[in-house]
């Protein structure tokens, strides 16, 4: 199994999108690459603790690739805006791909210099290593699954893209 952590402003709706992709094993909602240690959402709702919204995704590389699951989160984001997905704004809702692996890297330039061909302004998602993760509340964790009617700034057609996305 592989890591890669994703970014993709609200993480109810970013967790819940990656999930439906065939190949994604798990996932885990958090706060990435921020300036405190183990901040509660409440301290990163504030923008003050320079958290990201975060979807920690354990996928198998043998039913999925990264290159192919990263092209699938691009579907799910408006990479070339800052600090804001759909009505969410703010630096706890921008976007970025954190890796752990080094040698990700390679895709991870891959994929963004084809999609940026397809933006005349640049992508703004953020593409560093992980510095930390810390996982949100548990009740962050599969919110919409706990609440189907819950608030997500995806459409729901994008979950039913997800859901056949990688299918054989």
């Amino acid at each position: 199994m592989k890591d890669i952590y994703l970014a993709g402003g609200c993480f109810w709706g970013t967790e819940h999108f990656l999930k439906q992709i065939n190949g994604v094993i798990e996932t885990e909602v958090g706060f990435a690459n921020g300036t405190t240690e183990n901040p509660s959402y409440k301290e990163v709702y504030t923008d003050t603790t320079g958290h990201a919204e975060t979807v920690h995704v354990r996928y198998n590389p043998e039913v999925i690739s990264l290159e192919y699951l990263l092209q699938l989160y691009f579907k799910a984001i408006e990479p070339t805006s800052i600090n804001r997905q759909g009505e969410d704004e703010g630096t706890r809702y921008r976007t970025g791909i954190y890796y752990t692996d080094a040698a990700d890297r390679g895709i991870i330039d891959k994929v963004f210099a084809e999609e940026q061909k397809k933006y005349s302004e640049p992508i703004a998602v953020e593409r560093q290593p992980l510095d930390h993760f810390y996982p949100a509340e548990d009740y962050h964790q599969d919110y919409l699954e706990k609440n189907p009617s819950g608030y997500c700034h995806l459409p729901l057609a994008l979950f039913e893209f997800a859901k056949k996305a990688n299918q054989k």
